[in-house]
């Protein structure tokens, strides 16, 4: 919870970006977010959330989201801090759901040099939104905070290729152009 002039509100969220994406992973991620929502209504809208998500998680420069999105949440609170706890408390709890099932299902696949490479470019999109457009690293990089600390998410490799576009066809073509659309993933 932040507080400033007498206001207290919080902020938070979860959102999933997959390099190589299942159906099956990313409705049932929106799908847990979804409920977790809706036992908090009318305070907490879920619709909202995601499309806060969405809209956050997008880099302008490159015209694309991060990822498949999930629920994002900032100066949530109002005037009923104890409700809004409760929901900020509920989705804390339930945060490994909506992410170790995906774990245990995909935990043992193997995966080809090309497709590591693949992942270290697209960790480069993330490293670009986090030092670019996160307000959170933005915030600590301009307040003197612990520079190592706030670069501790970054991955430990990325890669960028110049002006890359994937074979058509491919699953890496489908991750542009299919799952990083917004979606109503929720609806299955």
């Amino acid at each position: 919870m932040l507080t400033h002039g007498g206001k207290a509100w919080f902020g938070g969220g979860g959102d999933l970006t997959p390099y190589y994406p299942v159906r099956e992973d990313v409705v049932h991620f929106h799908q847990t977010w979804k409920r977790v929502c809706e036992a908090h209504a009318p305070l907490v809208d879920y619709a909202k959330m995601k499309k806060d998500c969405d809209d956050y998680f997008f880099l302008p420069h490159r015209g694309e989201p991060r990822g498949v999105g999930g629920i994002f949440f900032d100066y949530f609170g109002g005037d009923d801090l104890d409700a809004a706890f409760a929901f900020v408390r509920a989705a804390g709890d339930q945060f490994l759901d909506t992410y170790l099932p995906i774990v245990g299902r995909r935990k043992g696949l193997e995966w080809t040099a090309a497709q590591r490479e693949f992942q270290e470019y697209r960790r480069g999109r993330y490293v670009e939104f986090n030092l670019l457009y996160d307000r959170g690293t933005i915030f600590g990089l301009k307040t003197n905070g612990r520079v190592e600390s706030i670069l501790m998410s970054l991955p430990p490799a990325v890669r960028y290729v110049y002006d890359y576009h994937p074979v058509a066809g491919t699953p890496e073509a489908e991750l542009t152009g299919y799952w990083l659309k917004p979606r109503d993933w929720a609806a299955g």
